[in-house]
């Protein structure tokens, strides 16, 4: 949730779409609750008999982001929270349950915990499934912190810190924890995945700051208090801490919670428990007088004597009347009206403050240093480092059989996308290591550049040269590939008698199933197709990246020469056109036009004067040179 209201509203002018490339060779946070709730909901919604979604939604999504958006995940889980945000969450459970929040306390024994049963029992298995979650990880190599309370705390404090660079949450409240870039919305499978935050763009479009943050939580509410102020929307809140920086708004809260108001009180006449905006309510100002007639400055008898200067007429008798909302723009009545404008915001912040004071315990010191505080890291068990180890594929293939009932070959089929791109971040970073892809692939050519979502890849072939743990076999099926096609091409370890086995689990409703690597088998041997990153290749094996870009350029200079040759013979010959081929309307007009002239040049003046056959429009004495409308021109052209 976070910042309560429209919060995400408010800020919503302000994201921006960014491409699959944004996160590449970049850390990045991730609030793994995020992913646990909101994900496996939608999975639930549209497969309910799906096992164990939180451990599906997060092998998948680990897979794209890092081996499709080359990112490298911090995956971050929360810790013990906070009293507040207890009493806040078993708030919401009665609200959302219907049950009489009194009666269900005056009813609880002394001593026993506040927080419902309902609400224990699905934070235990919550908790089982976050368990889940990060052995997951653990098997995956990725790095798992564990934050003292909150989880999107710690992850916007890395990003404060400069550790990563930005949080995938969506919690609006990572802003007033301090966060600077924020991902709030992740489609993988999207030309523009990312929905993105910067708080560089709020300060420059609305002014808001970290501190000014934390006051509008405040008044609004938030997780650790629900309510907030009585009376404070998104659009108040936002009115009134504009009024102070950000380094003098929260002692300014504390001054008004003490009754010290920072503006003059002036004469409010309206009621206090009305806050919303003062454009409607305008007290009375006097100004200086106005004919009743045409509404311009001075008296009616005035203008009856000397006539109006602004109607520009000598009486009264031809003063204009004026119209239905009719204003004046005379200097005074603008004066006045700034007058109004300033006593009606004048008399808002004075209700406003009363409003505030009236509240106890305002503003909450507790909820102000949680958010505040920069020190979310749980150190007990040591600190850890950001390390991203090679995936245990055994020990994942065995879990995910047993919690998905997947087949060890659909497991390790959408493994070899994070395999290739740990092999290539490792050839390049040390390009003397003589490296098989899973042991017995060996890297042969780049195929080509594929776009997918927008985004170009290489798509490279690999040359197997020892048979270990991935293994072909020819399919029925022979599509063609890449322009081969003799070539048998066979989906990667997937025996006859297990193709309906993975077709049974459930890939094509997958929010985030990467396009599985393929077998191209033929005379030469087996090789393997994969979608890597252009970048990635190019440092890990530059060589044969100059090779291919060399051959791209020589390809286009090709194609750029046939093209130009192909319209040098479109163009219209001088000569005479070989028959067979068509031609323009102007030139069939003008070659019509040229023969009937010779004709009629060849014939006698007698010849063309004598008479056709009955019925007959092809002998025509009409003269062609003569003036004649242009479309009896034509069809005498055409006969």
């Amino acid at each position: 949730m976070g910042v309560g209201g429209s919060f995400w509203d408010l800020l919503k002018p302000y994201a921006r779409q960014e491409g699959p490339g944004f996160l590449r060779g970049r850390r990045v946070a991730v609030d793994l609750s995020f992913w646990i709730v909101s994900h496996s909901t939608a999975i639930r919604a549209r497969s309910p008999h799906a096992r164990h979604p939180h451990i599906r939604t997060t092998f998948f999504r680990t897979l794209a982001l890092f081996s499709k958006m080359g990112a490298f995940p911090v995956f971050v889980v929360d810790g013990q929270p906070s009293p507040l945000k207890s009493q806040a969450r078993a708030a919401r459970f009665f609200r959302g349950s219907g049950i009489d929040v009194a009666a269900s306390t005056s009813a609880q024994p002394e001593g026993e915990s506040s927080v419902p049963a309902p609400a224990k029992r699905r934070n235990a298995l919550f908790t089982r499934y976050v368990k889940d979650c990060v052995e997951l990880l653990g098997y995956l190599g990725m790095p798992v912190l564990q934050a003292k309370g909150e989880a999107e705390a710690l992850c916007a404090q890395l990003n404060n810190e400069g550790e990563v660079a930005a949080c995938i949450t969506s919690d609006s409240d990572a802003f007033l924890f301090g966060a600077k870039t924020v991902i709030k919305v992740l489609r993988s499978n999207c030309k523009e995945p990312f929905e993105c935050y910067n708080i560089a763009d709020i300060e420059s479009g609305i002014g808001l700051k970290r501190k000014q943050m934390v006051a509008m939580a405040l008044l609004i509410g938030c997780d650790h208090d629900l309510q907030g102020v009585p009376g404070f929307g998104v659009e108040t809140a936002l009115r009134f801490v504009q009024l102070f920086d950000e380094d003098r708004i929260l002692d300014k809260l504390h001054e008004i919670g003490r009754g010290l108001y920072p503006f003059a009180e002036g004469d409010d006449k309206t009621n206090v428990d009305d806050l919303q905006s003062p454009s409607t309510k305008s007290p009375a100002v006097a100004r200086s007088p106005h004919c009743s007639h045409c509404g311009h400055p001075g008296s009616k008898k005035d203008h009856t004597k000397t006539g109006c200067n602004y109607c520009l007429l000598d009486s009264l008798e031809h003063c204009v009347e004026k119209p239905a909302g009719f204003k004046c723009e005379c200097p005074s009545c603008d004066q006045a009206r700034d007058l109004k404008a300033q006593r009606r915001h004048e008399n808002w912040q004075i209700k406003v403050c009363k409003r505030l004071a009236a509240e106890t315990n305002f503003p909450n010191e507790e909820i102000i240093k949680l958010y505040l505080c920069d020190d979310n890291l749980n150190t007990e068990s040591g600190v850890p480092l950001f390390v991203w180890n090679e995936p245990n594929v055994e020990a994942l293939v065995d879990m995910l059989k047993y919690t998905q009932n997947w087949e060890p070959s659909y497991i390790r089929q959408h493994m070899l996308p994070m395999l290739s791109t740990i092999y290539l971040r490792e050839m390049a970073s040390s390009p003397c290591k003589s490296l098989l892809l899973c042991d017995q692939y060996d890297f042969h050519s780049i195929q080509r550049i594929k776009i997918r979502y927008g985004h170009p890849y290489y798509l490279v072939k690999w040359n197997r040269v020892t048979r270990g743990m991935v293994s072909g076999d020819v399919s029925d099926k022979k599509p063609e590939l890449d322009g081969e096609s003799e070539a048998e091409v066979i989906i990667l370890d997937v025996d006859d008698d297990e193709e309906e086995a993975t077709v049974n689990c459930e890939s094509a409703d997958s929010l985030d199933d990467p396009e599985l690597p393929q077998v191209l088998k033929d005379d030469n041997g087996t090789f393997l197709l994969t979608d890597e990153d252009i970048q990635l290749v190019d440092a890990a094996f530059p060589n044969e990246a100059q090779r291919f870009q060399a051959q791209q350029r020589l390809k286009e200079e090709k194609s750029r020469s046939r093209k130009s040759k192909a319209t040098s013979t479109l163009e219209t010959p001088r000569g005479p056109r070989p028959s067979g081929v068509q031609l323009s309307i102007k030139e069939f007009y003008r070659a019509k036009k040229g023969a009937g002239d010779e004709a009629a040049g060849k014939k006698p003046q007698a010849e063309a004067g004598q008479s056709s056959k009955p019925g007959s429009r092809k002998a025509s004495p009409v003269d062609l040179n003569k003036k004649i409308p242009k479309s009896l021109r034509r069809r005498l052209l055409f006969d």
